[in-house]
């Protein structure tokens, strides 16, 4: 037996019965007697009144409500919940069916079960019911330490797993030590007492972002020549959009920009329930960027060959334009004509900026009879990344990775994305949803300097004579293996690795307390490069 005890309620409402079966208190006996042994103490009440009162009067754990009232069901249940709306609630029912079970959900009732049951069943529900939390706790680390040691999973730390090695460990293996690690993350995250546990995964899951970057190091130009490479930025739309088209689907391709895979968790736990998920993973280009990944997205090409071949639709930074990636909705038509696809009514572009957007989109979808295919970019996540670094209120609200998914999911729950998502269903349409890149939470600052200007990333920059900490960032000094631009001025690239950032030499420190701890892309990390790309039928 535990050394705390619990105090229970037990509302007897059956008693009513009396007449019909004067027994059926000394029924509860066992029972009593059974929970009394494995530490509960017992406080049994014969009508809902003398429950209410004791429930004014006293502290309970949890309550156990017999259930046989039908006409005075929801009295009884809005009367507990209005003294006590957290208290746990265990019905014990003779019938069950689904008139008990609809009032029990509506009224957060903890556990349902059918009399007579077997006092061992009541009392691991209660055990489990009110020690749930400190089970948690207590197994956890003995579960995150099997977890991590096991010889079959994934072995990534130096002694075991070098980037020698890697012919075992091939992009797909390093997808599905991401989810692994974004798995614990969450169960972490909802557990109060593990604080060491947090540091240890959070210094593991360091120690494995830090050989991805060499993994990618090795890799990456290996992958843009075909050799046992994973879908990329180029692939998403031939790979998992124009299939769909192919065989005749209604199509809402939906691109929300910065969505990283936890906050794609986020989302799905929202639209699980309505949807069929057929989901896919896929590794951005480098560098991890809007700039880069969406064209690569929407183009099917990679930078060095958009350049090359539509280069009155490819813009630098430094040409003065508003926006990199105002050709996105040409890019899109050119892909599909290069891969003969024809559609009537003629495919639909559209990038939602603020509610104004939001809503003139959500009458557009409302309204239109029948879409053959539509495009749908979604700026929301990327400007809150932004604005964080820039506003002290959403430092405060936003301070760490965990309190960004929670923000997510409270975003699209009551967002117009999804309603536009919902209306689409409705239409019988095909939700393919994706993100163009993440975003990583930036401790560490580089020294990075040159004679020449370089671009303004703080995740990487392009420019002349470039140097910098070779363990921060990967140094591209032929853009040519990379599929990126260049010219005859001999642009090299750096792209910063982990959770690096640059800051120039000179007011070092200034720049580095001004940017550390803030989301950043561009780089090398699982955050910003492994994304998902999920189909979505209505069920």
């Amino acid at each position: 037996m535990r050394k705390t005890r619990w105090n229970i309620l037990w509302i007897n409402t059956s008693t009513v019965k009396s007449l019909e079966n004067p027994n059926v208190k000394s029924e509860l006996k066992p029972y009593i007697q059974f929970l009394e042994y494995h530490g509960f103490d017992v406080t049994l009440a014969d009508t809902i009144d003398d429950g209410i009162t004791l429930c004014q009067a006293l502290k309970f754990h949890a309550i156990l409500l017999n259930y046989e009232m039908p006409t005075r069901s929801d009295d009884i249940l809005s009367r507990i919940r209005k003294e006590d709306p957290h208290l746990p609630i265990i019905l014990l029912s003779t019938t069950g069916g689904q008139e008990i079970m609809e009032k029990a959900s509506f009224h957060g009732v903890n556990d349902v079960l059918i009399m007579p049951t077997n006092p061992r069943q009541l009392v691991t529900s209660l055990t489990f019911l009110l020690e749930k939390q400190k089970m948690q706790e207590a197994y956890t680390p003995q579960a995150y330490v099997k977890n991590f040691n096991k010889q079959d999973t994934l072995e990534y730390n130096q002694n075991r797993f070098t980037v020698e090695q890697d012919a075992e460990y091939d992009w797909q293996t390093w997808v599905e030590m991401y989810l692994h690690f974004l798995e614990w993350d969450i169960k972490l995250n909802g557990l109060s007492n593990v604080d060491e546990l947090r540091e240890i995964h959070t210094r593991e899951k360091l120690e494995a972002n830090s050989i991805f970057a060499d993994y990618i190091h090795d890799n990456y130009a290996k992958w843009l020549d075909g050799d046992n490479s994973p879908s990329l930025s180029v692939d998403v739309f031939y790979k998992y959009v124009l299939p769909e088209i192919q065989i005749g689907k209604s199509v809402l391709f939906i691109v929300v920009d910065c969505m990283r895979m936890d906050h794609w968790l986020q989302l799905e736990k929202v639209l699980y329930r309505d949807f069929h998920m057929t989901k896919h993973y896929y590794y951005s280009i480098l560098p991890t960027t809007t700039r880069y990944a969406r064209n690569a997205i929407f183009s099917g090409l990679f930078p060095r060959d958009l350049a090359e071949r539509y280069p009155e639709l490819y813009a630098e930074p430094e040409d003065g334009h508003t926006s990199i990636n105002r050709y996105e909705k040409e890019l899109m038509h050119l892909q599909l004509e290069r891969h003969g696809i024809a559609l009537k009514p003629a495919p639909h572009y559209f990038k939602i900026f603020d509610e104004r957007g939001e809503t003139q989109y959500l009458q557009w979808l409302t309204d239109t009879n029948y879409i053959s295919f539509a495009s749908l970019v979604v700026d929301f996540l990327d400007m809150l990344t932004h604005l964080r670094g820039d506003v002290s209120l959403l430092q405060q609200l936003i301070p760490s990775e965990e309190a960004f998914r929670k923000l997510v999911q409270t975003w699209f729950r009551n967002s117009r994305l999804s309603e536009i998502i919902n209306i689409a269903a409705e239409k019988g349409m095909t939700v393919i949803i994706t993100s163009d890149h993440g975003s990583v939470l930036c401790q560490n600052a580089a020294k990075i300097s040159s004679q020449y200007e370089l671009s303004s990333g703080l995740r990487t920059k392009d420019g002349k004579d470039i140097t910098c900490d070779p363990n921060a960032g990967l140094l591209i000094e032929n853009p040519e293996e990379y599929r990126l631009p260049y010219n005859a001025d001999e642009k090299n690239y750096i792209i910063a690795k982990e959770d690096y950032y640059f800051v120039y030499e000179r007011q070092f420190n200034a720049y580095k307390a001004l940017f550390h701890n803030s989301f950043q892309h561009g780089g090398i990390s699982f955050e910003e490069m492994i994304l998902p790309c999920v189909v979505l039928e209505p069920r």
